[in-house]
């Protein structure tokens, strides 16, 4: 099957939160399988990254959303506040492809940097990230945008000493 990787359209944005609960489920046989029952993004939420961020979507060839990215900056930095394939969809590289939208926009927008927040352990959380050439932040690392997103993933539940933040240098 053919895939391609282009801006979210606003058309796009109904489909994201099916995408993102189908994705959860992969954590169902994980020590975080709570997150498979999770709701999720809502459509407001969608609307919300749209208007604040920047989102692609991969798509089959019949233009139908398989996965998606979300990005915005912290601390003068890209994010990547969100990436979600389809377990359908798995394993064929779109999650790589949506990375890589979203770092060509970290460049254009001269970041040098783009980050993330993932659970340390999970073979396609920071390990993943990690071949794709992602380093872990050391703490003292970590600007006052990023440290509210661990409060935040602390206020919504998330073990945060599971989790890690990454960072992969970009050039401009």
């Amino acid at each position: 099957m053919d895939y391609s990787i282009r801006p979210a359209r606003p058309d796009d944005l109904p489909h994201l939160p099916e995408i993102e609960h189908a994705a959860a489920q992969l954590f169902r046989h994980t020590e975080h399988s709570a997150l498979a029952d999770d709701t999720g993004p809502d459509l407001d939420d969608c609307k919300r990254w749209w208007h604040t961020g920047a989102i692609w979507v991969a798509v089959d060839s019949a233009d139908n959303i398989v996965g998606f990215a979300v990005a915005k900056e912290l601390d003068g930095q890209g994010f990547l506040s969100e990436l979600d394939v389809h377990p359908a969809h798995g394993r064929r590289g779109l999650g790589r492809r949506l990375i890589e939208a979203v770092r060509a926009w970290a460049v254009q927008r001269e970041y040098t940097e783009l980050r993330l927040s993932t659970f340390a352990r999970i073979e396609w959380n920071a390990p993943y990230y990690a071949r794709l050439g992602f380093c872990t932040l050391a703490e003292a690392e970590l600007g006052p945008e990023l440290l509210n997103v661990r409060q935040r993933e602390a206020a919504s539940g998330l073990d945060v000493t599971q989790r890690v933040f990454m960072t992969l240098a970009i050039g401009n």
